[in-house]
């Protein structure tokens, strides 16, 4: 049995959309934010108190480019990863561990906007320079999505993987902080995925806790 531990919005989300894109059963566990991921029982699973952690058969796995390679070789029938000798493996791993570089300057977003409540704690200049990080990755994803290679959809020359996945659950979270606007093969692209079901499953329901409650966070003048 899998068990995904989970809160919404956040880096659990693109474990919660591979578990979908993978077809496999498995249980869920959602956590609120506050600190219940704090408690002995949680840190028994995930030493830094973070979501997410996946139990395996008795292993606890935590980290998600370390949950996704394992899920993706676990079921390789899926066709979610690449393996070693395939061609696009580089690039694969690559991808799957850019999500971490985009969701860093998200989180530090989160932090100047939501964690932070009151505005004398908060940085306009720190979310500004974030912002502007921020779409420094969409720069080089619209690098990639702008490659010169027939029937370019998806990060991975031979389509959709985990990479995908991955960064896009990323932009997920940027997009509340940074638009696509500039970025225009991102946008098709990232349209795309969430188009695609194990995205939408994976979307928080009516009357669950939100991490964002608003679509947008403008940065301050």
């Amino acid at each position: 049995m899998i068990v995904l531990h989970h809160c919404h919005q956040t880096r659990s989300m693109r474990t919660l959309w591979l578990l979908n894109e993978l077809d496999v059963d498995f249980s869920l566990r959602v956590h609120s934010f506050d600190r219940s991921l704090r408690e002995p029982e949680y840190l028994s699973l995930s030493p830094a108190g973070r979501v997410p952690s996946v139990e395996i058969d008795g292993e606890v796995i935590w980290e998600t480019g370390a949950i996704a390679e394992i899920l993706c070789e676990r079921f390789p029938e899926r066709g979610l990863g690449r393996p070693p000798g395939d061609i696009d493996r580089p690039d694969f791993l690559i991808w799957l561990h850019f999500a971490e570089t985009v969701s860093q300057h998200c989180a530090n977003l989160t932090q100047q906007h939501i964690i932070l409540r009151e505005d004398s704690m908060r940085s306009p200049t720190i979310t500004k320079i974030e912002a502007a990080r921020l779409k420094k990755c969409y720069a080089a994803i619209e690098g990639r999505l702008s490659t010169p290679v027939e029937n370019r959809d998806y990060l991975l020359t031979s389509g959709f993987s985990a990479a995908d996945i991955a960064v896009g659950q990323a932009v997920y979270m940027g997009v509340h902080f940074a638009p696509l606007d500039e970025f225009p093969e991102t946008a098709r692209w990232y349209d795309l995925i969430t188009e695609r079901e194990g995205f939408q499953a994976a979307l928080p329901r009516p009357g669950d806790e939100l991490l964002y409650d608003r679509d947008f966070y403008p940065a301050w003048e």
